[in-house]
């Protein structure tokens, strides 16, 4: 039997539908709850419960006697600071350009594990409420499977600075959530700016580590094979759930990390 989603779920659910779709952008108004209610056929008491979980998920911002608004997101400020390498480069005076490796967008079964725990994705199964027009593109080889639902998407890209490549970005994203991630120019559109202006950005978790080059990037990197990287893997959540996970890995003599305490 298929169980009922309750009430303040679905209207969480339909909120959240409106903000990841740029309906409501960061800073607008959402409906009244006496709008909700009657929207819903429900009492205020369930918006209510609706709307303040939402706010303590800092998805939406209450204003006492103005309404509630989407959150301005302070991800920026709040959790872990989300760099924007070309903004940095251009404020030292560098010449900056990115070029996109591959795009693709995958289906379930072709997850590695680590990607599935990411995610929280099952090989087999995909959620009956999944856009079942989606059809799955790959880059790489034309084919289409339209048979299959698109769950992530993936983008490799070499960030340059001076003409010397800098960074190396590989980046998994929803699909569901940014439907509208793969169409874009990522040699002229950050991947992050892109993301914390489409869905609201809640926290993240990161780790950075020193590894050793493997063949593939080192030649992308244009260094020596098993030369010191520096590699920063990043997780952020949206709703409750990873919305992206990326990996940046930097030439180990051309980058540092700094901040102030």
């Amino acid at each position: 039997m298929t169980k009922t989603i309750p009430a303040y779920q679905r209207i969480k659910n339909a909120i959240l539908d409106n903000i990841h779709s740029g309906k409501w952008q960061a800073g607008n108004s959402i409906s009244t709850e006496m709008a909700l209610a009657k929207e819903f056929g429900v009492s205020r008491m369930t918006v209510n419960r609706a709307l303040k979980e939402l706010s303590e998920e800092r998805v939406l911002e209450r204003r006492q006697g103005s309404g509630t608004f989407v959150a301005q997101q302070q991800f920026n400020h709040t959790f872990v600071e989300v760099r924007n390498i070309a903004q940095d480069l251009k404020s030292a005076n560098r010449d900056y350009q990115a070029q996109v490796v591959s795009k693709r967008i995958l289906t379930a079964a072709m997850l590695d594990d680590e990607l599935r725990r990411k995610f929280d994705i099952n090989k087999v199964a995909v959620s009956s409420n999944t856009n079942a027009d989606t059809t799955v593109m790959d880059d790489s080889t034309g084919a289409d499977s339209s048979s299959d639902v698109a769950v992530l998407y993936e983008v490799k890209i070499i960030h340059f600075a001076d003409g010397q490549p800098i960074q190396f970005e590989e980046r998994w994203v929803d699909a569901q959530k940014v439907p509208e991630f793969i169409e874009q120019d990522f040699s002229v559109v950050n991947t992050s700016d892109y993301l914390i202006a489409k869905s609201p950005l809640e926290r993240g978790s990161y780790t950075i580590r020193a590894l050793a080059a493997p063949d593939e990037i080192a030649a992308l990197l244009q260094i020596a094979p098993q030369s010191p990287t520096l590699v920063l893997r990043r997780q952020t959540y949206s709703a409750g759930r990873v919305l992206t996970f990326v990996k940046m890995w930097h030439a180990g003599d051309r980058y540092q990390f700094s901040g102030e305490l």
